[in-house]
């Protein structure tokens, strides 16, 4: 008997819809959904071949406890896993304080999941070390928004890139890395012949061989070319002033550190020539409709999030903000990074884009969730994390859904920061990861095609997934481990309101009750549920009750989510770092994504 089941791919941020055909309980073919409004039935290489990664043979399967250490497996029931779980987390905690324990998750996981993660480690435990892969990729990109537009909100849409007149693309390769954002870019190419596309990036990358100009930039030099880019906005009068004047605060700062950056200067550190950094500006201060596009080259960097501010403050001095093919659009990396965003998903943020380091969010998160309190000590971020693993300040670790043996930088530290730790959960798909190796213990995971539940992609819209097949042998779905070891360990800890904290019988709960935390914030989704997604298709946040629609974009109205509802100028310089090769070592050698495999590889590595 065959099936057909609405779906999104589980690589990138883009959020494509896909339709999963089954045939005998089992993956058949896959296949662009022509309904999703992300991709209109395209796919990628990557997505068009997702039902090849449904081979079962490396899946984990069954609970397994690690017999020796780096020795063999054993088999055991998911009663004796959790409860062997619960007791070791609850003695460590009881021995050395809830800080002692830690959880490392992934943008892999559903809404939810991330939901009751972060429930389980600030609401129930009292710890904040609950931190996730995406601080690699999108800390920057959150923390860029939030300094300059007052939230972590991405105020632009796919629609835009057909709008735009000029495309700025900076330290990403939408090509290779967004594929389906790409075919967007070459649409509107296509539709208007006079679009500018500029990239900048160290390297001549499949997106930069359709740029009209490519700022070959030195490694670490984004900085010193926005705001040499400003400076000449500034000279040639292409500031929109009654807009900085209206809807900006620090302007003046930044403008008097621009006078610094001539392009003469500029092109001196950047390694481009000074007339492309002010063709570069006068195309995107001159231009109607001019919208950016940034990822890891921005992201993942000594000075990441002002990177980030560098690339906005043309947005703000220009007006380019807030109208039809304009803004500074981040793209997500991983397929739910947005949702573990909005429901607190790194150690120093609470549900709702709140900040752990406010005190009435943390009391507002309090009072939501019926706790005495959330903890205000700041948790260890990833690379944090693993650090004190090794010292042994944290003793016993929760890694769920991410490989961090092979994709946490520094991996010697990291594997050793494994061996040494007391305790090690890994809540995985597979087996064969290399994580799996220094895991104590082993939890099988539902997988793509199996799970349930919501993700958001980097244009805020939210999308239903729903499980096409089963999960082969005793695998179980995220949530539903989360929430099961959330009341063992409460009953060890004589926690008598962990099952009031935990009610949940199936994902929608979960899903009502991020919704409800969410009412009155910036992302207000309280017009959203399940049947609404499922009958109306996937929608952009904010939706808040009584609303017909999402948002398409942001900052229409010039208002900003800042105390006084201006965005905000940063004074930022150009400092050389790490990021820039000494003289002496004049080779950088740059990461990127491969067209067909996905990070680690260990669901496209394996044919």
């Amino acid at each position: 008997m065959k099936t057909e089941v609405k779906s999104t791919c589980c690589y990138c941020g883009v959020g494509c819809g896909v339709l999963i055909e089954t045939e005998n309980g089992k993956i058949a073919s896959v296949r662009g959904d022509p309904e999703h409004p992300a991709n209109r039935g395209r796919l990628c290489t990557k997505g068009a071949t997702l039902h090849l990664t449904a081979d079962p043979t490396y899946r984990l399967q069954y609970p397994e406890r690690r017999a020796l250490r780096q020795g063999a497996r054993e088999m055991v029931s998911w009663d004796a896993a959790l409860d062997e779980a619960a007791e070791r987390f609850a003695e460590t905690i009881r021995a050395h304080g809830p800080d002692s324990v830690a959880f490392y998750i992934s943008g892999q996981l559903m809404t939810e999941d991330y939901y009751v993660f972060n429930k389980l480690a600030k609401g129930l435990i009292g710890t904040n070390n609950v931190d996730t892969n995406s601080r690699l990729c999108m800390s920057s990109a959150v923390a860029g928004y939030k300094q300059t537009l007052g939230a972590d909100a991405p105020p632009c849409s796919y629609e835009d890139i057909l709008q735009a007149k000029v495309i700025f693309i900076a330290g990403a390769n939408p090509a290779v890395a967004h594929p389906i954002i790409f075919r967007y870019v070459e649409d509107a190419r296509a539709a208007n012949p006079d679009l500018k596309i500029i990239v900048a990036d160290p390297r001549r990358s499949e997106s930069a061989e359709i740029a009209d100009l490519h700022l070959a930039i030195k490694p670490g030099t984004d900085i010193a070319l926005f705001n040499g880019m400003l400076n000449v906005l500034i000279a040639e009068d292409l500031v929109d002033q009654a807009y900085v004047a209206a809807h900006t605060n620090g302007f003046e700062a930044l403008a008097e550190i621009a006078k610094s950056y001539p392009p003469a200067v500029v092109a001196e550190i950047c390694g481009v020539e000074a007339t492309d950094i002010v063709k570069a500006a006068r195309w995107f201060g001159g231009s109607a409709a001019s919208l950016s596009m940034y990822c890891q080259g921005l992201n993942q960097s000594a000075h990441g999030t002002h990177n980030n501010a560098g690339i906005i403050h043309l947005h703000l001095a220009t007006g380019q903000i807030g109208k039809p093919g304009a803004g500074p659009f981040s793209l997500t990396g991983q397929p739910n990074a947005m949702g573990g965003r909005e429901v607190g998903g790194l150690s120093n943020l609470l549900s709702a884009h709140r900040d752990l380091g406010n005190p009435a969010h943390r009391a507002e998160m309090a009072r939501f969730w019926g706790v005495p309190f959330v903890p205000s000590k700041p948790g260890k971020s990833a690379v944090d994390l693993f650090k004190s693993l090794k010292t042994g300040e944290i003793k016993a670790v929760w890694i769920a859904c991410t490989n961090p043996a092979q994709s946490l930088p520094n991996q010697a530290a990291v594997r050793e920061a494994l061996q040494t730790a007391e305790y090690v959960v890994l809540q995985e798909a597979y087996g064969n990861t290399d994580t799996a190796d220094y895991a104590d213990l082993l939890l099988p995971a539902s997988g793509w095609g199996e799970k349930h539940g919501t993700v958001t992609n980097s244009e805020r819209r939210i999308t239903r997934v729903l499980p096409a097949v089963q999960a082969p042998g005793e695998a179980r779905h995220d949530w539903e481990i989360v929430v099961d070891f959330a009341r063992r360990l409460g009953q060890k800890l004589d926690h008598a309101g962990a099952a009031k904290l935990f009610p949940y019988a199936d994902a929608e709960a979960i899903f009502n009750e991020h919704r409800e935390s969410t009412r009155g914030r910036d992302l207000d989704i309280t017009g959203l549920s399940y049947a609404l997604l499922e009958s109306e298709g996937p929608q952009q946040w904010p939706y808040p009750e009584g609303a017909s629609s999402g948002k398409v974009r942001l900052y229409e109205d010039g208002r900003f989510p800042t105390p006084d509802g201006r965005a905000r100028f940063v004074a930022i310089e150009h400092l050389p770092t790490a990021d820039v090769p000494a003289a002496d070592t004049p080779i950088s050698l740059l990461s990127g994504r491969m067209r067909d495999h996905w990070h680690g590889m260990s669901r496209t590595g394996t044919e």
